[in-house]
């Protein structure tokens, strides 16, 4: 087991505890947190909170790290960290989120969720990071990556291999199990990126076998 493989999960800090995605984040980091994965969120409240406490509740040797942002509307750090660092500015907080992290899960969330994955994602896309698969978690991203691919890619403001490090996940257990897979790879090649188009057909063929299954409930 590679103790220092790191998962960064982003997502909203106005998602409070009783809300479904909060407990779906707290899966998710618990389910990886259980496999021997550190998590590292912006440590705040929310489904940072969810992500952190998550960890802290599989009780393993895994981290639970918080990258902290000072605001105007002051920001707590939340009571799940093991490590906690401070930031000032949201461009040297971004470099070390991506500097410490191995794969990205972002879930629900706004402007600070939004620029957290489009930085990611320009990242991988000149190739500044390689490795990192970054995960869209819920139906809420739906729609954007339909704008993306009907609206901006048609005019070829980017390209479709700009999105094969991308994948889009209904499921937290999809979500765990994925993270899972990549990381096993990655430990018996040197370039786990080069099958990402392999896991995203798997997933969708799960996803498929699952959607026929519930039809057939009906």
């Amino acid at each position: 087991m590679d103790l220092h493989y790191r998962v960064a999960i982003f997502g909203s800090a106005r998602l409070q505890e009783g809300d479904a995605d909060y407990r779906h984040v707290f899966t998710i980091a618990k389910g990886l947190a259980e496999y021997g994965f550190d998590i590292v969120t912006g440590g705040g409240p929310g489904l940072m909170q969810a992500a952190n406490s998550g960890t802290q509740k599989a009780k393993s040797r895994s981290r639970s790290i918080g990258l902290n942002i000072k605001l105007p509307k002051e920001q707590e750090p939340n009571p799940f960290l093991d490590i906690k660092e401070e930031f000032s500015l949201f461009s040297s907080r971004l470099d070390t989120f991506m500097a410490l992290s191995d794969a990205v899960v972002v879930a629900p969330g706004g402007i600070g969720t939004l620029l957290e994955l489009f930085y990611a994602w320009q990242l991988v896309q000149v190739e500044h990071i390689c490795e990192t698969p970054i995960i869209l978690f819920g139906e809420i991203w739906t729609s954007l990556l339909l704008w993306l691919e009907t609206e901006v890619m048609p005019r070829q403001l980017f390209s479709k291999g700009d999105m094969h490090m991308i994948f889009h996940v209904m499921e937290p257990e999809q979500v765990v199990g994925l993270i899972k897979k990549i990381h096993d790879d990655r430990l018996q090649q040197e370039h786990a990126c080069r099958n990402f188009s392999k896991y995203r057909i798997a997933l969708q063929n799960e996803q498929d076998r699952k959607h026929s299954a519930n039809s057939s409930l009906k």
